[in-house]
């Protein structure tokens, strides 16, 4: 089967990419149909035609594909490329300190200290200890013992990896399953907790997962500054109806037979020394940082380094823990940064505004159709890669929609404009859990054995479509920016 998959992927998927890629790159500039394209303007869409195919078929990791679209921008469309490609005469260039600085943008480093926070976390045994403490309000009851893992879940996925919080509550959950009957349906819907609440609690906060920070940095670059808080104050509230309506959900579809549960969450062996009182200040200051942004005035970006900081002064975080960083999720963060950088830079983005008339078409349309793309694509391709293709694209149609003399302005405007615009296509990457591969915390709810991908698809459904509808009215009508 494997070997099948490879032999698809390299035998077929990659001619295609590099046929498609080739032709593109080698057509006249007239061939696009866009007036005032320029040469190095075409190499811009070509590289995003690239990223795309190569990110939905997977032929190579993702973060790969994303230092490879960073390198070859650098090659071809910045002021320091190869001479007889990056001539000024084919059109403006991007500075090469602009390309390679996506590597340390801000929102990478504030996914970085996230990653830190995680890691210390795990290693003091403070995601356990949390844990074990907002369980224990649920009692024994089958219903809520589902609703305490939802909401532990999800809370623990705004501040850590969706796929590392769900690895770790598969290994408090395994003794619960095993403890029920072969047919109690409740067993299918605890599994599907771990997927649903994972990726609904991630929308929470910035750092909860990818398609937020790249959402947030876009978002910034356009003007619009998002705090962490300002975030927060809106998504959480949301995470939280999403969670309760997942809860019904689970219930509905997968009632427990069961009338009795008991939790057995083991302490995490730790040696309770001057370093682990030190993670958790750190850890809890850290946090309180981040919800306190506009009274300190210190940027959530900075704030991100200070755990980073005082680790590794104090050796709480060592040479083996940086490992343990998600290298590959900044990586491809980093590289869709890149893509958004290359379609300012070149002007390529004010080119797209005058070539489609976005201030003509619905508010309402640009806002579903865009969403559907979205949800759609991060079904089967990473929802960070999806963001990373989509949201430096949006935010042209966004900027354009805005602008005054855009016949939808005002409406555009009223419904909150770029903030919700981009804000929903964040939610949109984060709903999509219909498969196995849509989602890392799925795979790991696949892995149990207990749910079947026709189960996961309608639960993933359910919870898209209802997520989809209030998130639209969330972010235009009932708490805009």
């Amino acid at each position: 089967m494997k070997h099948s998959k490879f032999s698809v992927k390299w035998c077929v998927m990659l001619p295609l990419v590099l046929i498609t890629t080739i032709f593109l790159w080698a057509v006249p500039v007239d061939f696009f149909g866009i007036e005032g394209l320029t040469v190095v303007q075409q190499r811009v869409i070509v590289l995003f035609v690239f990223a795309a195919m190569m990110w939905m078929s997977e032929i190579i990791p993702n973060w790969t594909t994303s230092l490879l679209v960073i390198v070859i921008s650098l090659l071809t469309i910045s002021d320091k490329g190869l001479g007889f490609l990056c001539d000024p005469k084919y059109g403006t260039l991007v500075s090469y300190k602009s390309l390679m600085a996506a590597f340390a943008d801000p929102v990478v480093m504030l996914f970085l200290g996230g990653f830190v926070l995680a890691i210390i976390a795990q290693k003091f045994g403070i995601d356990v200890t949390l844990a074990r403490l907002m369980l224990k309000p649920f009692g024994s009851r089958p219903q809520f013992v589902l609703l305490g893992f939802l909401i532990v879940i999800s809370v623990l996925s705004m501040f850590m990896s969706n796929t590392a919080t769900a690895a770790m509550m598969l290994a408090f959950m395994a003794p619960v399953l095993s403890s029920l009957p072969s047919d109690d349906k409740g067993r299918v819907g605890l599994a599907l907790a771990i997927p649903v609440a994972a990726n609904l609690g991630g929308i929470g906060t910035p750092i909860g997962t990818p398609p937020n920070a790249t959402a947030v940095r876009f978002l910034a670059e356009a003007g619009h500054e998002v705090t962490f808080m300002q975030w927060s104050v809106r998504m959480v509230p949301f995470v939280i109806i999403m969670i309760l309506v997942a809860w019904v959900i689970l219930q509905i579809l997968f009632p427990f037979k069961t009338k009795s549960l008991s939790l057995h969450i083991p302490e995490h062996p730790v040696k309770k020394n001057w370093k682990y009182y030190v993670a958790w200040v750190t850890f809890i200051g850290t946090i309180l940082l981040w919800a306190t942004e506009k009274l300190t005035g210190i940027n959530s970006n900075i704030v991100a380094l200070i755990p980073l900081a005082v680790f590794t002064v104090t050796g709480i975080f060592t040479s083996q823990d940086i490992k343990e960083i998600n290298w590959s999720v900044l990586w491809l963060v980093a590289g869709g940064f890149a893509l958004g950088t290359a379609l300012q830079g070149t002007g390529l983005a004010k080119v797209l505004i005058n070539a489609i008339p976005f201030g003509s078409m619905s508010v309402l349309l640009v806002f579903l159709i865009a969403g559907l793309v979205c949800y759609f694509l991060s079904n089967f391709i990473s929802n960070s890669a999806t963001a990373a293709l989509l949201i430096p694209i949006l935010i042209v149609v966004a900027e354009g929609m805005a602008d005054p003399s855009a016949a939808n302005n005002v409406s555009f405007a009223a419904m909150g404009g770029t903030y919700a615009m981009i804000s929903f296509i964040s939610i949109c990457a984060s709903l999509a859990m219909l498969f196995p591969i849509s989602t890392p915390p799925n795979a790991i709810a696949s892995s149990t054995g207990l749910v079947e991908t026709k189960d996961m698809t309608r639960v993933g459904l359910l919870v898209g479509v209802v997520g989809f509808v209030l998130g639209y009215f969330w972010l235009t009508k009932i708490f805009p920016f």
